[in-house]
Formats: C-alpha cells, sequence, structure tokens
C-alpha cells in the first residue's frame, strides 16, 4: 500500500495560527503592559494617558459583554419564533399579503378598508403580472370586507389553480383614495426554514410571522 507523508500542522493548528483582525482582552493586556515596559525611565507616561488607556480597555471588556449578550438574546428571539410558528400549525390565519390562493372553489380576497368606499377595484394578475381579471365593485363600508372571486379572467374563462397577485384600490365620494391593507385568510399546514427564518405554510404561500394578523383555533 502506498502511503504518502503528511505535515505535521492540523487543519485545527492552522487555523489557530491565523492573524485577528479584532483586539481582544487578552492582547489589549499585553500591549498595555509592553508598552509599560519599555517606556523611557526618563519621560514616563503621562497620568492622563494611562487613565485613557485603562478606560479604553474597560470599554473593550464593556463591548465583548454586550456582545455576548446580544448573541444571547438572538438565539433566544430565533427560538421563540421557532416555537410560536408551530403553535399555529392547524390554525386559520389572517396575514398581510399581496397574493391570493386561487382554489377549485374559487377564493376569497380580504380587505381592510381605512374608511367608507365609493367605489372598490380588484386588480388580479398571473404570474407574468398580466391582468387576468379586474372586479368593480360598489360602495363599501370601514372595516374588513371579503371579495369573492370565481376563479375565471375578464373572457369567462376559468384559470389553473395557485398563487395570483391582487391590488385592491378603494376611493370615496370625492374620489380620494381610501387606505386599504390587503389580506389574506387559510390554513397554516406547516412551517418552512429554507429561508433562514420561520415562515408558515398556507396553500402554496409562505407567511412571514410578522405579516400574520389574526389566527383562529378550528
Amino acid at each position: 500500500m502506498e502511503t504518502r507523508a503528511t505535515s505535521g500542522v492540523s487543519s485545527t493548528a492552522a487555523t489557530e495560527t491565523k492573524p485577528k483582525n479584532q483586539l481582544g482582552q487578552n492582547e489589549f493586556v499585553r500591549l498595555l503592559v509592553a508598552q509599560l515596559g519599555n517606556q523611557d525611565p526618563t519621560a514616563p507616561m503621562e497620568s492622563a494617558d494611562f487613565v485613557a488607556q485603562l478606560a479604553q480597555f474597560a470599554n473593550v471588556q464593556l463591548l465583548q459583554g454586550v456582545e455576548t449578550r446580544l448573541d444571547a438574546l438572538v438565539v433566544a428571539q430565533a427560538s421563540a419564533n421557532q416555537t410560536a410558528a408551530v403553535g399555529l400549525v392547524g390554525r386559520e390565519v389572517v396575514f398581510r399579503t399581496d397574493r391570493v390562493q386561487l382554489e377549485k372553489a374559487g377564493a376569497k380576497i380580504l380587505a381592510d378598508l381605512g374608511g367608507a368606499a365609493e367605489t372598490v377595484t380588484v386588480t388580479i394578475t398571473d404570474e407574468s403580472g398580466r391582468t387576468v381579471r379586474t372586479l368593480r365593485l360598489g360602495a363599501a363600508a370601514k372595516g374588513q370586507t371579503t371579495i369573492p372571486w370565481d376563479g375565471r379572467d375578464d373572457a369567462g374563462r376559468l384559470l389553473p389553480e395557485g398563487s395570483y397577485g391582487v391590488r385592491v384600490a378603494a376611493a370615496d365620494a370625492t374620489g380620494a383614495s381610501v387606505p386599504v391593507e390587503q389580506l389574506g385568510r387559510g390554513m397554516a399546514t406547516g412551517v418552512s426554514y429554507e429561508n433562514g427564518y420561520p415562515e408558515l405554510l398556507v396553500g402554496s404561500l409562505r407567511i412571514q410571522l410578522s405579516d400574520v394578523a389574526e389566527f383562529h383555533a378550528v
């Protein structure tokens, strides 16, 4: 069997010998001691300069402690988000979105109007951004309103199931724009961590926890 000589330096040791880009607590102390030991006896360090360096040392210690606590907070927050996401699986959630999920029975578009509207217009687009259906509705009161869509385009053709873009616009009697928050509703069937953070799976949609407005027990 052929054997090959290997160097005596392990990957771990090689990693440890890499220069550091940050000045840590130990490095700061060594530099300070070296400076004190090599200063000119005839011109010792001024007291003010020495106090300033001690203050810098204290700041180094403080910043290291803050960084450690921030890391712990980030880990705790990530864990809390994951727990919260799993707890919503199997529940009906209402969420902010600019998408709507079309199923065999059609779809329901939710909108929260910031005021009474004289007209409401819903524009539905496909994956390429092309408008496939425009719904022009009458007056609507302030608050949440449900807008049904039969799943057909403007020509009356039944569209395939899937996710579609939606934009809801409203105007009052004077023609002024009324604030609209677009919403979706559906059953959370799972949680995805593919993007590095928890997202609820609702049909083919992925919903971030920050976009969840309501959840209800089924």
